[in-house]
């Protein structure tokens, strides 16, 4: 049995691993040791299974067979596998087809590549279905479309959310057609459990490949990958041979699909259990959390500030050069500050993560909410990381995709607003940065849930604004927000950036300015200019405020929120 599972990672101990110039050969035992083939070490197979199946040399992984994955993974004694055995499938009676399954069952002790049931992950209920390679490289024909689709049917009728483990190398050639037909099949039933509002966890394994990724693999609600795991439509070979190129270092590993947009993160197996759970937990109803925070507000009131003192004396211009210093906190600073279990997730499921707006979900008192920021760096490298805060196309998308997910699952929405504006530049322009601000402004205008923007620092034209059509706009004291910037703003109408200072006077830009016009609700006071050492003190104001935001939306409806959203515009 442990002969075969390691039948694909490992490779005997040859000659070359035994020392030489002795007298004696050791002895090793059968079946004790193997060889690494990531690292080509020797490695005690014991180990191997006690560190999850990770090479403790080089941190390779190592396929995991479905039971070993879901012993590691759901809780002890909980598990209890669906559909355990259907009647085989040959739809096109292909020649052999029966023996090689049969063949299969005997080698793995499974009816077919894929094992599903329920189970508690952390103490969460959910359903899980595993993949397993060493059944036909865990093809995916008429069985294993069949029980992914009951699994998941299933889920929706006891409102369970659903684990998929994807591992596979694609559709089952032996079937055909029919074959290609689990795709749709069971991209419809996940259609349909997420209208019944359940989540969908899509965790990518090495190798997931071809219509396995083309359907129910890239469809999850979140999207895991563990390190380094192949992942792709094509594989490697078929793309090389019809492109006639080597393919660059890395392509189509997890770290690959991060980059460019299509993986929320990516997740140490050792570390996968405690991320399953808690995202589970944040996604199961907070009822009492919510009444709880109702409660604390009455001991924790917070009034807005008309005109706040410091403004006095204080010009705008002098309170632009300060929303732009470096050592002002960014976006992630305050959710560190506010929120606990913040969970980031990465892309656009388009083209690309950008590093410019930051988001995922977190809890605030224990309240679930989804929270995103646009971020800047402090230094000239994390400022090239992350554009300078100025966002381009995909992470509006990855904002919009965020908030969607949070109106599904009924989650308030936080934005920290903080940009000189939307990234300029050939590449935006390409990939339609017009259409996906105003596309923000269009979901935004009708979600259904609370959505609330601060101002931390620049609120930039459009590029904040679309993150801004929110229930209500607050503003740091020494933050602005407007139509330009103030050399944009010179440059246009007086053809001279140098009148900055003048043009930031007239725009009426800073937080004072905007409250008094009734285009913001609240000015957070700064007794002095934000920064790391002060943050705490600004944190815990916008903590008190935030909890009687959170107060008065408990009993708004969605429906509400949104019509109540859009009277704000419509007043102004």
């Amino acid at each position: 049995m442990l002969k075969d599972m390691f039948k694909k990672t490992y490779t005997r101990i040859d000659s070359k691993y035994r020392p030489s110039n002795t007298e004696e050969e050791p002895n090793i035992p059968e079946g004790l040791w193997r060889k690494c083939n990531k690292c080509g070490q020797p490695i005690y197979v014991e180990d191997v299974k006690n560190n999850d199946y990770v090479c403790p040399k080089c941190g390779g992984y190592f396929r995991v067979h479905a039971r070993r994955r879901i012993e590691i993974t759901v809780d002890e004694g909980t598990f209890e596998e669906w559909d355990k055995e259907m009647e085989f499938s040959n739809p096109l009676e292909f020649p052999g087809y029966e023996k090689k399954v049969a063949a299969a069952r005997e080698k793995t002790g499974l009816d077919e590549a894929v094992v599903t049931g329920s189970g508690t992950i952390g103490g969460h209920k959910a359903a899980v279905g595993v993949c397993d390679a060493r059944f036909l490289m865990s093809s995916m024909g008429y069985v294993v479309g069949e029980k992914i689709t009951r699994m998941v049917e299933r889920a929706a009728r006891e409102e369970l959310p659903v684990i998929l483990f994807a591992c596979s190398g694609g559709a089952r050639m032996q079937e055909g057609m029919v074959s290609l037909m689990q795709m749709a099949k069971t991209s419809a039933a996940l259609k349909r459990h997420r209208e019944a509002g359940q989540l969908y966890i899509s965790v990518l394994t090495d190798p997931t490949t071809g219509g396995v990724t083309a359907s129910f693999a890239m469809l999850g609600d979140i999207i895991l990958a563990e390190p380094k795991a192949l992942i792709g439509f094509a594989g490697p070979r078929v793309i090389e041979q019809t492109i006639g190129q080597k393919l660059p270092e890395g392509f189509q590993r997890s770290e690959f699909l991060l980059e460019h947009g299509f993986v929320d993160r990516i997740v140490e197996r050792r570390e996968m259990k405690e991320t399953l759970s808690a995202i589970l937990k944040i996604h199961e109803k907070q009822e009492e959390a919510g009444e709880a925070l109702k409660k604390s507000v009455g001991e924790n009131s917070w009034n807005s500030l008309s005109v706040p003192e410091e403004t006095l004396g204080k010009s705008p211009w002098d309170t632009v050069l300060l929303s732009r210093k470096s050592d002002r906190p960014t976006a992630l600073d305050y959710i560190e500050k506010l929120f606990d279990n913040f969970m980031e997730f990465h892309g656009d499921r388009c083209f690309r993560d950008d590093g410019a707006v930051v988001g995922g979900i977190a809890m605030f008192h224990g309240v679930p909410v989804t929270v995103i920021g646009q971020q800047k760096g402090r230094n000239t490298k994390e400022n090239i990381k992350r554009n300078f805060g100025m966002p381009s196309p995909e992470g509006y998308r990855k904002a919009l995709r965020l908030m969607k997910e949070a109106e599904q699952f009924h989650r308030p929405v936080v934005c920290f607003v903080d940009t000189p504006g939307a990234f300029c530049g050939i590449e935006a322009e390409e990939r339609g940065q017009g259409e996906a601000i105003a596309r923000n402004l269009f979901e935004l205008s009708s979600l259904k849930t609370p959505v609330l923007s601060i101002v931390i620092g620049e609120g930039g034209s459009g590029g904040a604004l679309a993150l801004a059509v929110a229930n209500q706009v607050w503003m740091m004291e020494n933050s602005v927000y407007s139509v330009l910037s103030p050399e944009g703003f010179a440059s246009v109408l007086w053809k001279d950036s140098k009148k900055a200072p003048e043009a930031a006077r007239v725009m009426k830009m800073t937080a004072s300015d905007l409250k008094e016009l009734h285009l913001i609700e609240h000015v957070i006071k700064e007794k002095t200019p934000a920064n790391m050492e002060t943050i705490s003190d600004i944190a815990a104001e916008i903590d008190a405020a935030m909890r009687v935001f959170f107060s008065e939306f408990t009993e708004v409806s969605g429906e509400e929120a949104a019509m109540l959203r859009y009277e704000r515009f419509r007043r102004m």
